[in-house]
């Protein structure tokens, strides 16, 4: 049995430095977050990866404590970016995360999916897909994030190898295209782009 004092220390913050995209940072984070005491490395995959622009409007769906989002931001310091969790823990997190770090323009919403954001129109999504998200979930991800990319941004994913076939099927179905970035053992890295001329 715990005593009072290791309770107490289960309670405190976790704290770690990271460098992301050349980028220095201090994450706190807490138990119940997804990978809390370090960056996972299907994130950091992702961001070898991602490519941003200094005036993109970004989205980070499903942000945890940040780090996808909070990097995004720093590369697009004329942009905005958004980071949207279901977990209220992890909305407050990247919120102290963003002031921690001087990113000033990032917000963190609590939103499942884009519920919360239908108004907002972004160049690039980003988001490391759980594996347990459930293909009804990660079909409502695809067909709003399509609505809600401007036409010419990307959408990148971050999932497990197992869902890599899944994901290129969808990612044909509703954006008309797929590239496959990195494949790992693990981890499966993929981009699409809304075309220029609309699909219906």
């Amino acid at each position: 049995m715990l005593t009072d004092n290791e309770v107490k220390k289960l309670r405190e913050d976790i704290v770690f430095s990271e460098t992301l995209k050349d980028i220095p940072f201090v994450f706190h984070t807490t138990w119940g977050i997804f990978s809390p005491r370090n960056i996972d490395d299907g994130t950091l995959m992702l961001l070898k990866y991602l490519e941003i622009n200094e005036t993109d409007d970004c989205l980070d769906l499903g942000c945890g404590y940040g780090p996808i989002g909070l990097t995004m931001a720093k590369l697009a310091p004329k942009g905005e970016t958004t980071l949207v969790d279901k977990d209220f823990k992890a909305v407050e997190y990247s919120n102290i995360n963003a002031e921690l770090n001087q990113v000033k323009n990032a917000k963190a919403l609590l939103s499942n999916g884009f519920d919360q954001i239908q108004k907002k129109k972004f160049n690039v999504v980003v988001s490391n897909i759980p594996a347990k998200v459930g293909n009804e979930m990660l079909s409502l991800f695809l067909y709003d994030a399509y609505k809600q990319i401007k036409p010419g941004g990307k959408i990148y994913v971050v999932t497990i190898t197992g869902l890599r076939k899944y994901i290129k099927r969808n990612f044909e179905e509703v954006f008309g295209n797929y590239k496959k970035l990195k494949q790992g053992s693990n981890y499966t890295v993929a981009m699409a782009t809304k075309e220029q001329t609309i699909r219906g």
